[in-house]
């Protein structure tokens, strides 16, 4: 069983491990997350997250609100909405489906929030093997852009499209 739990200062090990990996270096070249400093921050635009199977950490994530977070990486977005990045930290758990169990638990609590119309990623242009990923869970590439020296892409599943993915899936 998979659940979502608080990253922690008790992780920063783990997730300066996870960094160094070459699929996760591959999907974020340019980022430095500032561990040291950000694991002890709890801003209320923001959520970090590992995901645990049976208590074992196997991924992270982070989902904030785009509109709120400090830096506006983002740059001039909508309210209501909510930004996730993702990863699997050990490349042997790469392709075992837990991506897209994290990305549902993900993106049920955003939804959660009856106010949140649509949830944003970015991934890299290069990056054809989670556009794949992406779109099977709805999202729409809505932009092209550039965040820092990363060209990326930026992919859009709104409340009203997820909402019918659940409901088919449900069906199945």
């Amino acid at each position: 069983m998979m659940n979502l739990r608080p990253a922690t200062p008790t992780d920063l090990d783990l997730l300066r491990h996870w960094d160094e990996q070459p699929h996760v270096i591959a999907s974020d070249p340019n980022d430095d997350w500032h561990w040291e400093e950000e694991l002890d921050r709890t801003p209320d635009w923001r959520e970090q997250l590992i995901a645990e199977i049976n208590g074992r950490a196997i991924g992270f994530i982070q989902i904030i609100d785009p509109a709120r977070e400090e830096s506006h990486y983002w740059g001039d977005v909508a309210d209501n909405l909510r930004a996730i990045d993702i990863w699997i930290g050990a490349e042997t758990d790469l392709g075992k489906g837990y991506g897209t169990k994290m990305m549902q638990l993900a993106l049920a609590r955003c939804f959660a929030d009856p106010t949140v119309m649509a949830v944003l990623v970015d991934p890299l242009v290069s990056n054809t093997r989670v556009h794949r990923f992406y779109e099977r869970l709805g999202f729409c590439c809505v932009d092209r852009r550039q965040f820092g020296d990363d060209d990326c892409f930026v992919c859009r599943l709104s409340r009203e499209d997820w909402h019918s993915k659940v409901t088919i899936t449900e069906a199945e």
